[in-house]
């Protein structure tokens, strides 16, 4: 029977980070994928002559070789920083609402506030304490935060994290129309909301302020080769510390001795034991499948009553026969909206119905290698909630998947009008397809949805069963700078888990 100090449960991000962090860090660790590839969301795959990014359309956190911000730690840390190459964007997104507003705003922040004073004057004043506020809200986030919530104690929290006390608690929306009195700057200001599935009336404001912040003032970043090469950089790493990686090789149990993690039985019938194990699968299938005690710990069980589940989305992937120029390209990334109201848009992701909102990426705008010569290799992105496909007849499938599709198409054309006369190759996703795929509830693409009430002054780390651990988009916020980070802060607690049980000696 082999014997190690952890196991991780797949490879996705958190799962990837956490496994190498704590290989590199002197834990002997066995990682299982039940897939053939690494990365989970972070893949790709091929149609002809497109190799199709998943899901990656903007990397944050990451900053510049001069101006380094958090995530390049992160990667230097886990030794990939050198195996990889970054491909700066120079805007932050174009927000198109076809005959009310077309505004690309610079990834800078001097530039950001320049341009959105430049297009709303009126609003000048409040333009400078709103983004001074985010900027300040980022960094507390980041730099005193962590610190202040491990000391356990209110008033050094309200001290060394005064802004993020004030405003962790209220919605994105209502900071916004506390700033603002224009509509129009009040949806271009909020536009990233569709990074996180749910509007701003829902997201709590710290979560929108470091977005904001993070990506103009460090930049949107892209990965050369798509975030297939920094999964299979992550592993590379992984292996060279001396860690041990299963493909096409799934967890079946998480198995307890006197109520504490000792060991996983996989797929195949082999028990490996361990002292710790991390899992990146959603905690409704740890907990409820994986986990050999009849049901959840109770804290476990009172913590899942109050959940909602996240978004999932309908993608298309498409292979274009002409350059991002003669489509009429002007920056990578793209939010394109029939309407400027948030809540009517939010609730479409519910329906069956005609999107009324949507993402349009260009991945080789910025970088040609991501595309034949001549050619563009474009995704376009609708958040959608599972249950609602769930409903949909076997029989039917097909033909709801590609008429939903026809008219998502039909949206991004109104701003992109030569979309339709270029398509080369083609392939539809759906919140089923997440399913499949991914092995998440409803599709979920970033675990439970992230509204005011699961904040992180609220929400604690996962625990119920010692030496269980969880990774991963369900831990906190979606998306991919936060799914790295909480894989290698989960690492971080393993370690000092073993290395307080005296399994690891050098850490």
């Amino acid at each position: 029977m082999h014997q190690y100090d952890a196991v991780v449960i797949g490879a996705g991000n958190a799962g990837l980070t956490a496994a190498t962090a704590l290989q590199r860090g002197g834990s002997k660790t066995l990682l299982l994928e039940k897939h053939n590839i690494p990365g989970g969301c972070a893949t790709s795959f091929v149609r002809g002559e497109f190799e199709f990014e998943v899901a990656l359309h903007q990397l944050s956190g990451l900053g510049t070789a001069e101006k380094p911000f958090i995530m390049r730690k992160v990667f230097d840390t886990l030794g990939v920083l050198d195996k990889v190459e970054f491909i700066q964007e120079h805007s932050l997104y174009r927000l198109a609402v076809p005959g009310q507003v077309d505004i690309t705003l610079p990834a800078s922040w001097s530039g950001l506030k320049r341009t959105l004073v430049e297009l709303f004057p009126a609003e000048s004043d409040a333009i400078g304490r709103f983004l001074k506020l985010c900027e300040t809200i980022c960094l507390e986030s980041f730099m005193t935060l962590p610190q202040a919530r491990r000391s356990g104690s209110e008033a050094t929290l309200k001290s060394m994290c005064p802004h993020y006390v004030e405003y962790g608690f209220q919605s994105a929306k209502a900071v916004i129309d506390s700033f603002f009195s224009d509509h129009t700057l009040k949806t271009v200001i909020s536009a990233y909301w569709c990074y996180l599935g749910v509007p701003p009336s829902q997201i709590p404001f710290p979560d929108l302020a470091v977005m904001i912040y993070a990506y103009a003032a460090f930049k949107p970043w892209h990965i050369k080769g798509g975030s297939q090469a920094m999964s299979n950089a992550l592993v590379e790493s992984f292996l060279e510390a001396g860690g041990e990686v299963r493909f096409n090789c799934g967890a079946e149990k998480i198995l307890t001795e006197n109520g504490a993690v000792c060991g996983v039985t996989l797929e195949s019938g082999e028990t490996v034991r361990c002292k710790a194990v991390v899992s990146n699968a959603s905690p409704l299938h740890t907990f409820n499948e994986m986990l050999d005690s009849e049901q959840p710990p109770l804290a476990i069980q009172q913590d899942m009553k109050s959940r909602r589940m996240g978004t999932s989305a309908v993608v298309i992937y498409m292979g274009l026969d002409c350059t991002p120029q003669e489509l009429g390209v002007t920056t990578a990334s793209s939010f394109i909206y029939e309407t400027m109201d948030d809540e009517a848009i939010y609730r479409s992701m519910n329906s069956l119905e005609a999107p009324m909102g949507g993402m349009f990426t260009c991945y080789n705008f910025e970088d040609p290698d991501c595309a034949p010569a001549g050619k563009s290799q474009v995704v376009l992105v609708c958040l959608q909630y599972g249950d609602v496909w769930k409903d949909v007849a076997a029989e039917d499938y097909a033909a709801t998947k590609y008429a939903f599709a026809e008219r998502l198409i039909d949206m991004v054309a109104k701003v992109y009008p030569k979309l339709r006369e270029h398509i080369e190759e083609v392939e539809v996703a759906t919140p089923l397809t997440m399913m499949r795929y991914l092995n998440t509830p409803s599709g979920a693409i970033y675990g439970f949805r992230q509204s005011t009430e699961d904040s992180a002054l609220l929400r604690e780390r996962l625990k119920g069963v010692p030496g269980l651990y969880m990774a991963g988009s369900w831990t906190g916020m979606g998306g991919f700078q936060p799914t790295y980070m909480a894989g290698e802060s989960t690492a971080r607690a393993v370690l000092k888990h073993l290395k307080k049980a005296g399994e690891v000696q050098h850490v």
